[in-house]
């Protein structure tokens, strides 16, 4: 060991080489302690070598560069305290095993990159994390998209009191499987008690006493059906002047309308005439975001009627150049006799002999093969609330206008910021584990009472949070008013499933109808009347949610109202902050 000890004198005392360094002692003692190999002392080049290999590695690293040239003296170290891993070594040589090499000047010159290796290895511990993350949110990604194979449609139907809209809902659950026989036949032996016979198809639909105690939708009510290639949500919007905002409730949940039009004589033209509900059903939808609407001529088999073609192309004639006015386009309506009461033409075409003179599709099989609706799924999630009640925890209905929520996600209900937990899910009754824009659902959450979640709130990621504010520009287009509109006029705004009182503030501008930009000769109105169209300032009552129609047309559509009418319709053009 003398000449062991005299060569690790020799290193210690250079100026360059380390031996102190705690990945290069054990390579050492492995080089030198071979099992069953005599050792041989290096050569006096070997220590020159390894110092030229590791000032190589200072150079190529600044930060070590600029570090070890004052730790690389051991003249403080003893050449026993070096030796103790030595020591250590010999009594446990089966250690290095693994680390035995032929060739020490090979081990010798791979030691300095240890440090760079670990140095590496070390930085990139953190690394797994992010990569599990991505491939849970791929895996997410992957759940969403195969967690409903066909297209979800939601459909209301609209139209005059009395037209036949909750009797056709009722039909078609019963011709589709929803409604079974033996129900139905319940619902026509009460109806028969109450002398309401020919109600007994509404009562699917309306479910109350109320409603079928009178005869009148009152609020929403709501079926779903399926088809080959898609899966339908029936939302029945009441059809009574008084019941408006409820429809403008069940209007802002769907994608398509259908609009119930009665031929029998005399009803069409109450419901068409200026006050009747036909006119301003067609408007609001169309505010909405509908953009396809089927208008349904029923009650076609009335005595009045029986099938008559002159009736049907009278009503189609006339309704035709309003609904063109309103904003629809001529590939956006589709006119079909049916029956609702005995069930013509909704899911298989008329008879022989009855309505040959009609060759397109029944009303499902119509339904079935329009084009598919493209959703915002990559937009953040909102949920505006339309309803909620209480059910062993709070229950809130609505609509996904945008984005996807899962089955024990948290989300923040605005405006008042509440953090929530969706508990669970229903689509159309049926519980699930996500629920994606277009989807009609009921979630059960947890961390929040009933009072403090109301109709026209919106569930939101905390990250990408909706918009709330009280004063906002928009454009509006002034309907049926028979005065003046001014600054300072109050009415109602309904934007989405909220309610609030609003102020007009400011006229700001005209809006020139022909190019659809500022009217800048007129400069600033002082009022607006029927038919014209400007940009606002309005001011609500309270805080509102909501998001420029830029950003999210369905968060920024709105509806005015007042005295039971509806005057004005708008977009969101710009949210003011309060402090300007």
């Amino acid at each position: 060991m003398s000449d062991y000890n005299n060569w690790q004198d020799k290193v210690a005392g250079g100026d360059t080489f380390n031996a102190s360094a705690p990945a290069f002692v054990p390579n050492f003692s492995a080089a030198a302690f071979v099992p069953g190999a005599a050792w041989q002392p290096p050569t006096e080049t070997q220590p020159e070598e390894v110092a030229e290999d590791w000032e190589a590695a200072e150079d190529d690293d600044a930060t070590n560069a600029a570090a070890q040239p004052d730790a690389a003296p051991v003249e403080a170290e003893s050449p026993a305290e070096t030796s103790e891993p030595v020591a250590e070594a010999e009594d446990k040589p089966e250690a290095v095993e693994p680390e035995a090499k032929p060739k020490p000047e090979v081990e010798a010159s791979t030691t300095p990159a240890e440090p760079e290796v670990e140095a590496a290895a070390a930085a990139a511990a953190p690394e797994p994390e992010p990569e599990d993350e991505e491939e849970e949110e791929e895996e997410e990604d992957e759940v969403d998209d195969t967690a409903d194979i066909k297209e979800h449609l939601n459909i209301v139907f609209i139209g005059h009191v009395d037209a036949g809209k909750s009797t056709i809902g009722g039909q078609l659950m019963f011709l589709t499987g929803n409604v079974d026989k033996r129900t139905l036949e319940k619902y026509e032996r009460e109806a028969r008690e109450k002398n309401r016979e020919s109600w007994y198809l509404s009562w699917a639909m309306d479910t109350n006493d109320e409603e079928r105690a009178k005869g009148k939708t009152v609020e929403c009510g709501q079926g779903h059906f399926t088809t080959d290639n898609k899966h339908f949500t029936v939302i029945d919007a009441p059809g009574h002047k008084s019941f408006v905002p409820n429809m403008i409730s069940g209007a802002a949940q769907a994608d398509v309308a259908v609009l119930v039009i009665s031929a029998r004589k005399g009803e069409f033209e109450t419901g068409f005439e200026r006050g009747g509900q036909t006119r301003e059903h067609a408007m609001l939808v169309k505010t909405a975001g509908v953009s396809h609407l089927i208008v349904v001529i029923n009650k076609m088999d009335d005595p009045t009627v029986e099938w008559d073609v002159n009736r049907y192309e009278e009503c189609k004639q006339k309704l035709a150049p309003f609904l063109k006015s309103t904003g629809f386009k001529k590939d956006e309506v589709f006119f079909m006799p049916v029956s609702g009461q005995i069930g013509i033409n909704l899911t298989t075409k008329a008879p022989a002999g009855m309505c040959d003179w009609y060759t397109g599709p029944p009303l499902v099989t119509y339904l079935d093969s329009l084009p598919k609706i493209a959703r915002l799924l990559d937009h953040p999630f909102r949920m505006p609330i339309s309803d909620k009640y209480r059910d062993m925890g709070t229950i809130v209905m609505g609509k996904v206008q945008s984005g996807r929520v899962k089955k024990g996600g948290t989300v923040y209900m605005f405006p008042n910021k509440d953090k929530v937990t969706v508990d669970t899910i229903w689509v159309d009754d049926e519980e699930s584990d996500v629920a994606r824009s277009g989807d009609n659902v009921k979630l059960k959450l947890k961390g929040i009472e009933e009072d403090a979640a109301q109709p026209g709130y919106v569930l939101c990621p905390r990250s990408k949070p909706c918009h709330v504010c009280t004063t906002f520009d928009a454009q509006l287009v002034v309907l049926e008013w028979k005065s003046i509109i001014c600054p300072g006029f109050n009415a109602v705004l309904h934007i989405h499933s909220a309610t609030e009182e609003v102020v007009l503030k400011i006229l700001i501008c005209h809006i020139n109808k022909k190019t659809g930009k500022p009217d800048k000769e007129k400069g600033r109105p002082r009022f607006v009347k029927q038919g014209d169209v400007c940009i606002a300032r309005l001011q609500c009552a309270g805080a509102v949610c909501l998001e420029t129609f830029k950003d999210h047309p369905h968060m920024g559509r709105f509806t005015l109202r007042d005295e039971g009418k509806t005057l004005a319709i708008g977009k969101v053009l710009k949210l003011i902050d309060p402090r300007e």
